[in-house]
């Protein structure tokens, strides 16, 4: 019934402070088909236990006993590892539940819970986790080709913002790749009266034909770039993505 983890069924850590609980909890996973990687009553013991046996998903309880509790540790296993919580809890208050979102939670299950329930919430949250990881990995690997391009490369938000810029595009500009990103594409690609972002909003594609680029030490360059908008799946652009090139011999006529 449990979902599959590379061929193996789904190992869950319980974080309960709770022993009665917590050995319940276990028996409705084991009973579900699931592989329980241990009990930890502390936010101490359950950090000690993902570095001993990596679990695929942490059902965790917000009260523990010690120094830690259930928002904190999952707050600390979400920015040292890669491994989805689900808050198994009575509490539901609101400071509570605002301090749980920050940790980016997988699931919030409200005690007592039904089987189904429980069910339902670990085998939707590995799916999330599953593809989200695979959404990183797709988005490092465009992220490593285009550093490696060598044309210009700058993407935005719709807003303008940039999200990233490899080196090419770092060498026409004059700026650092990382002082750029987070920077208005305005400041960062100073091409003024042309527009790419807009342009290309309005246009889909956009081709600016040699406009002329001032560069973070305040050089003129003759460039010409391409831009796409890039859109969701409800066809509402989201960002642009613009290349490039020098056009030192060309003539202005942007």
């Amino acid at each position: 019934m449990a979902d599959k983890i590379n061929g193996s069924t789904a190992r869950i850590l319980v974080v309960e402070d709770e022993s009665i609980v917590a050995m319940s909890i276990k028996d409705k996973l084991l009973e579900l088909g699931f592989t329980v990687t241990g009990i930890a009553s502390t936010g101490e013991d359950a950090i000690k236990k993902v570095e001993e046996t990596p679990p695929d998903l942490i059902l965790m309880d917000i009260v523990l006993k010690g120094e830690l509790d259930g928002v904190s540790t999952a707050s600390i296993i979400h920015s040292r590892f890669d491994i989805p919580v689900v808050y198994l809890t009575a509490f539901s208050d609101d400071d509570t539940l605002a301090r749980a979102k920050h940790t980016k939670p997988y699931g919030y299950i409200l005690k007592p819970f039904e089987e189904r329930e429980l069910y339902i919430n670990i085998e939707f949250a590995l799916y999330r986790h599953k593809t989200h990881r695979k959404l990183r990995e797709s988005e490092q690997w465009l992220i490593a080709i285009l550093k490696l391009m060598s044309a210009a490369v700058i993407t935005t938000d719709i807003d303008g913002t940039v999200m990233f810029m490899n080196n090419g595009a770092a060498a026409i500009t004059g700026w650092d790749a990382a002082e750029a990103i987070g920077e208005n594409l305005s400041k960062v690609f100073d091409v003024a009266p042309c527009n790419p972002l807009r342009k290309a909003i309005d246009e889909a594609m956009a081709i600016g034909t040699d406009c002329v680029l001032t560069t973070k030490t305040g050089e003129k360059r003759n460039v010409g770039f391409s831009a796409v908008a890039i859109s969701d799946d409800q066809h509402k652009a989201i960002g642009v993505v613009i290349v490039v090139h020098n056009a030192a011999d060309k003539e202005v006529t942007c």
